[in-house]
């Protein structure tokens, strides 16, 4: 059975997508723990994080470091959040998003719902910023 990650992946679910290359790709999370909360997954299902190869691991942490350079352009919070907690959907994912405080990384926090006109907009100031910051080629139009 393919995770929910797998159907955004695959075209199945709509995704706000950021970013995407042959490895992972990267999209907005529909139960935000702030603005832009993006989500830096694998095209391959893999659980566990520590079952995840080095090299994968090294990937997406390089793209979730793009993607915070960009949350920190658009938001400038005083710490942008990087976790993997692995508990919500059974596909690795990497949290990366604005942090005002602690609070901000308790998924008791996060918004139940979301206005998609106000979440497209930060999907596409992110864009924006990966465009900007050099990372054009891998940034959905």
């Amino acid at each position: 059975m393919s995770s929910v990650f797998t159907k955004i992946i695959d075209g199945d679910i709509p995704g706000r997508f950021v970013f995407a290359d042959e490895r992972c790709v990267a999209f907005l999370s529909i139960n935000p723990l702030g603005p832009g909360h993006t989500l830096v997954v694998p095209r391959t299902e893999v659980d566990r994080w520590v079952d995840a190869d080095v090299e994968l691991m090294a990937h997406l942490t390089r793209v979730a470091h793009a993607v915070g350079g960009a949350v920190r352009e658009v938001w400038d919070p005083p710490r942008v959040g990087l976790m993997v907690a692995g508990f919500e959907v059974p596909h690795l994912h990497v949290h990366v998003f604005p942090a005002w405080d602690m609070a901000a990384f308790d998924f008791a926090n996060a918004a139940a719902t979301v206005d998609g006109a106000e979440q497209d907009g930060h999907a596409e100031s992110l864009r924006a910023a990966l465009r900007a910051a050099g990372h054009g080629d891998h940034v959905p139009a």
